[in-house]
């Protein structure tokens, strides 16, 4: 595997949505050696019931960099506006403007069934761009280091929130991430959006933030339990983007087989040794 491929990109609607759903698995391939890029396409600022619009962008835009920071992340804020993300051709080609910036060769964003619609369109962005990045012709008004990424990245999908689609119905992953050994530092990182606890107490009826985080991860371990020979303490879940064009090995399952836990109670398949190294070619 070469350096230049060992970078993961996560794409979240708000700050503090990466810590939810993902920072464990950010943090075991941080472990890894890859370096970890966390982008959010808002700064939330609808999130406060007090502050005004630059005031609440300026505290989470702070507070989502010190949550990169106890990663070890490089932060990347987009310019959309909080509950105003839609998919048009200036959004999506600013994300793919971000996609060819960072080029990465794994990519990890919302479900495309979740409670919000910023999440759900988030995700209909970022798949769009993990692929239009890779097409020369396809251009954008942010400058960036290539004009098209090296390949279509690994895009896999979180859970959603609750593990349920608007109508209440279950959502079924296709693995569990068992994340207990990297849990102190996702409970560190969602820590710094200190901001959200009175807002998230009155709009979600979270009366802290941290623990409702705490029992998603237990739950989700618990399921993870029930599937596995092993004890799962806390875990995390996904998805993977199998569309055509997109890679369809399980590189999770190379670079984390131990701490991966699948739905179906089978052994996951591993990738072939070596298949990393190998870049996927886009196909028009």
């Amino acid at each position: 595997m070469s350096g230049s491929q060992r970078k993961v990109l996560a794409v979240g609607a708000h700050p503090d949505d990466i810590e939810f759903m993902c920072a464990g698995l950010l943090a075991l391939v941080r472990n890894l050696g890859f370096e970890v890029h966390i982008a959010t396409l808002t700064l939330g600022d609808c999130g406060s019931l007090d502050d005004p619009i630059e005031s609440i962008r300026s505290i989470r835009r702070r507070e989502a960099q010190d949550a990169c920071e106890v990663l070890g992340a490089i932060y990347h804020p987009l310019d959309f506006f909080d509950l105003c993300i839609y998919n048009d051709d200036h959004s999506n080609r600013q994300v793919t403007a971000l996609l060819r910036e960072v080029d990465p060769s794994i990519v990890v964003t919302h479900s495309p069934q979740d409670y919000l619609s910023d999440h759900e369109t988030t995700s209909t962005l970022v798949r769009n761009a993990c692929f239009y990045a890779s097409v020369p012709n396809y251009k954008t008004s942010r400058r960036s280091p290539s004009e098209r990424t090296s390949s279509i990245p690994y895009l896999y999908y979180a859970h959603p929130m609750e593990g349920t689609d608007i109508f209440g119905r279950p959502v079924s992953p296709d693995f569990y991430l068992e994340v207990t050994e990297v849990f102190k530092l996702k409970t560190a990182m969602l820590s710094c959006h200190k901001s959200q606890r009175e807002w998230l107490r009155i709009q979600h009826g979270m009366d802290d933030y941290v623990d409702s985080m705490r029992r998603w991860s237990l739950a989700l371990g618990q399921q993870a339990s029930a599937r596995s020979a092993k004890d799962v303490e806390f875990a995390e879940a996904y998805r993977q983007h199998r569309g055509h064009a997109y890679p369809h090995d399980q590189i999770l399952s190379t670079l984390l087989g131990k701490c991966i836990v699948s739905a179906s109670g089978l052994e996951p398949e591993s990738s072939a040794p070596g298949s990393f190294d190998q870049p996927q070619g886009s196909k028009i």
